[in-house]
This record gives C-alpha cells, sequence and structure tokens, in this order.
C-alpha cells in the first residue's frame, strides 16, 4: 500500500512538473530558468552561482547551463568581482525584470484547481511532515 502511495506522488510530481514546462514555454525559459530569475529579484545584490543553486526549489546539477541560456537571452549579467577573478556574481537585468512582470504570479492556480482552500493547507502540511 505504501508503495502503491509514493507511485502516486511520483506520477503527481510528473505531472506537475509536465503542467509547469508546457506553460513556462510560451515565455521561452523553463521552470527552473524561471526559479533563477526568481531568487536574482529577490536579492538584494547580485549572487555567486553556488548560492543561487542552494537556493533552486529543484537543485539541478545543470544550473550552470541554464544560467548561460538566460545570459545569452539578455535576462542576467555575469559581473566579474574585482578582487578575485575566479569569482562570478550573477544579477538580473532590466530584460530579465520586464520578462518577470510578463508572467503571472498565480499560474500554478490551474493546477490546484480541484482543491479547496482547506485540502490545500492539509496537503502542504501532509507534505512538509513527508520531508
Amino acid at each position: 500500500r505504501f508503495i502503491f502511495n509514493l507511485v502516486k506522488i511520483l506520477y503527481t510530481a510528473g505531472w506537475i512538473s509536465n503542467k509547469q514546462n508546457e506553460f513556462f514555454k510560451s515565455y521561452g525559459i523553463s521552470p527552473q530558468q524561471y526559479n533563477i530569475l526568481r531568487i536574482l529579484n529577490g536579492a538584494d545584490e547580485p549572487l555567486n552561482v553556488q548560492v543561487i543553486k542552494e537556493r533552486m526549489i529543484e537543485r539541478s546539477p545543470n544550473a550552470t547551463r541554464l544560467m548561460d541560456k538566460l545570459c545569452v537571452k539578455q535576462y542576467i549579467d555575469r559581473l566579474p568581482c574585482e578582487h578575485d577573478r575566479r569569482v562570478v556574481k550573477i544579477a538580473i537585468t532590466e530584460k530579465g525584470k520586464e520578462l518577470l512582470n510578463t508572467i503571472p504570479k498565480n499560474f500554478n492556480k490551474e493546477i490546484l484547481k480541484n482543491l479547496s482552500e482547506k485540502e490545500a493547507e492539509k496537503l502542504s502540511e501532509i507534505l512538509d511532515k513527508m520531508r
């Protein structure tokens, strides 16, 4: 029975991932790239790559590649450190902020549409307990 429930959780995680990939495709980014932009937008200063990786919802081993693509699209900038050439900080650009402003903040509402507020809260509690 426990394995069956775990399969349902994994199936739902895949379903959510597919829905998010589909949603962000129209903006030309992935959910992981959106996460990076949100992290940088909320930061008071440019961040190094390791800090960004630590703050990501889905810790991606290819975070540097994701940032490379955001850099090519001019959504982020790489800023070399004056004191140490090995250190590079990442900052969101105005173009990146503009992109974030075009993306609805409640885009996950569709995913949760079949749950009441109480059910969503209970699900959140259960998932927290599981982790």
